[in-house]
C-alpha cells in the first residue's frame, strides 16, 4: 500500500512497492511521541520527529550537570520508536536498558550514554543522532527542536517561578496553577525542524505532557511561525488523563485553548480526542495520582478548531497510554480529509483504517448524534 495525492488530500492505493506515504512530522517528546511514531512508521517511511530539548531530570539531567551534554532522553525514545527490523532488535534492547537507580551508574539509560559518547567522538549532536539512526535502522529522522541550551521555566498564579523541566514535571501540587511557561534564555529553533514542518503534509502535536513535552517545542523561536505558515494539515492529539500540578481539571477544549495560547488561534486544524471508556481498574490506579480522565467536550472543542476527531485511542492498561496503531490510523484518516471546516467525526469503535469511515457523523450545521463521552490521558 502507498499513498498518492490528488492535490488536496492523500489517498491509499495498493502497489507492489515499498510504502512512502505522506510526509508526517510529529512534534513532542517522551513516551507519547514514541508511541505515535511506532504506529506511523507502519504506514509511511517519510516520518520525522521534532523533539523537545529542555529536559532536566533523570539520566538526561545527570549527564547535563556532570558533563554538559544536551538532554538525550527524549531523542533516545524517539529513535527507538522509529527503529525497525529484526537485525536491530538486540541493539534496541541495549539502547532501552537502564541501570539500577541505587547503583553507581545512578539509573542511567545505556542509550543516553551511547548518544553522549557519539556526541563526544564527533563533537556534534546531530551527527551523533544520524549515526545512532543508522545503527538502529530507523524509518524517517529525529530532529532536536533546538541546538542551543535553555531552561524551561514556569510562572505560577501566585507569581513564583519554577526553573527546570523537572521542577515543573515533578511538582505534584494542585495549587498554585501554571500561568505560563517560557525559555530562559530565548533560543532559536533548529533550521532542520523548521524546514521539516514547512515541507510536511501533516504535522502532529503530541501526545505528551502539555507544559513539559509539547509546548516547549513552540517556545523555540521560529517553530510557532513555521506551524502557522505551513500548508500541512495540523493535528493536536489531546491527552487521555489530567496531570496533577499541570492540567488539573482540564477538558479537551481547555487543552486546545492552552495550545492555541502558544501556537496561535488559527494554527490547529484538527484535535484528536479519545471517546473510549477508561476501565475501572485504570481509573482506580490513577486516582492515587489525582489524575482524572479528560472530558471530551466535543462541541466546545469544535468551536475552537475546524475539525474534531473522536476515536478510541487508549491501550486500557496501566500505565495508560495512547495505542500506537489507533492513533496512527486516526491520523491517516485525517490526512485523507485534509483541512476542513465545521467537521466533527465520531467513532466509538476501532479506527476504521484507510478504507473509509463508517458510523461517523460529520457535524457542522447538523445536530450532534450523541453526548460527549469522557475521554482519557497521560503518556
Amino acid at each position: 500500500m502507498s499513498w498518492e495525492s490528488d492535490g488536496s488530500s492523500w489517498m491509499a492505493t495498493v502497489r507492489d512497492e515499498p510504502v512512502e506515504g505522506p510526509r508526517i512530522v510529529v512534534i513532542g517528546g517522551g513516551t507519547g511521541t514514541s508511541a505515535v511514531l511506532r504506529g506511523l512508521k507502519q504506514h509511511t517511511s517519510r516520518v520525522s520527529a521534532i523533539v523537545t530539548m529542555f529536559d532536566s531530570g533523570g539520566s538526561s539531567g545527570l549527564l547535563q550537570k556532570e558533563f554538559g551534554y544536551p538532554p538525550l532522553g527524549d531523542l533516545r525514545q524517539c529513535l527507538l520508536g522509529l527503529s525497525e527490523g529484526d537485525a536491530a532488535r538486540p541493539l534496541r534492547d541495549l539502547v532501552d536498558f537502564r541501570f539500577d537507580d541505587e547503583s553507581s551508574l545512578n539509573g542511567h539509560s545505556l542509550g543516553n550514554l551511547l548518544l553522549a559518547a557519539l556526541t563526544t567522538l564527533g563533537k556534534d549532536l546531530e551527527q551523533a543522532i544520524d549515526e545512532m539512526s543508522g545503527l538502529l535502522n530507523i524509518t524517517g529522522q529525529v530532529i532536536p527542536v533546538s541546538l542551543e541550551r535553555a531552561d524551561l521555566c514556569a510562572e505560577l498564579s501566585d507569581g513564583r517561578l519554577l526553573r527546570g523541566e523537572s521542577a515543573i514535571d515533578l511538582r505534584r501540587q494542585l495549587h498554585p496553577s501554571i500561568e505560563r511557561v517560557f525559555l530562559d534564555p530565548a533560543v532559536p529553533a533548529n533550521r532542520r525542524g523548521v524546514d521539516a514542518v514547512m515541507d510536511a503534509d501533516v504535522v502532529v502535536l503530541g501526545p505528551g505532557d502539555l507544559y513539559t513535552s509539547i509546548v516547549p517545542n513552540f517556545l523555540a523561536e521560529g517553530m510557532a511561525d513555521a506551524l502557522s505558515d505551513t500548508r500541512a494539515t495540523r493535528v493536536y492529539v489531546c491527552n487521555l488523563m489530567t496531570k496533577l500540578g499541570e492540567t488539573d481539571g482540564f477538558t479537551a477544549s481547555r487543552f486546545v485553548r492552552e495550545m492555541q495560547n502558544y501556537v496561535g488561534r488559527d494554527s490547529l486544524d484538527w484535535v484528536l480526542v479519545n471517546c473510549g471508556d477508561i476501565p475501572d481498574e485504570v481509573r482506580i490506579a490513577y486516582r492515587q495520582e489525582q489524575a482524572r480522565p479528560v472530558e471530551a467536550d466535543i462541541e466546545v472543542a469544535g468551536g475552537l478548531v475546524p475539525g474534531v476527531y473522536a476515536a478510541v485511542l487508549g491501550n486500557d492498561e496501566v500505565p495508560l497510554m495512547h495505542q500506537a496503531s489507533r492513533v496512527a490510523e486516526a491520523v491517516l484518516d485525517i490526512a485523507g480529509q485534509g483541512r476542513v471546516s465545521g467537521t466533527v467525526v465520531r467513532q466509538c469503535g476501532e479506527p476504521s483504517g484507510l478504507e473509509g469511515i463508517e458510523g461517523f457523523a460529520a457535524l457542522g450545521t447538523q445536530e450532534p448524534q450523541a453526548a460527549p463521552i469522557p475521554v482519557a490521558e497521560p503518556d
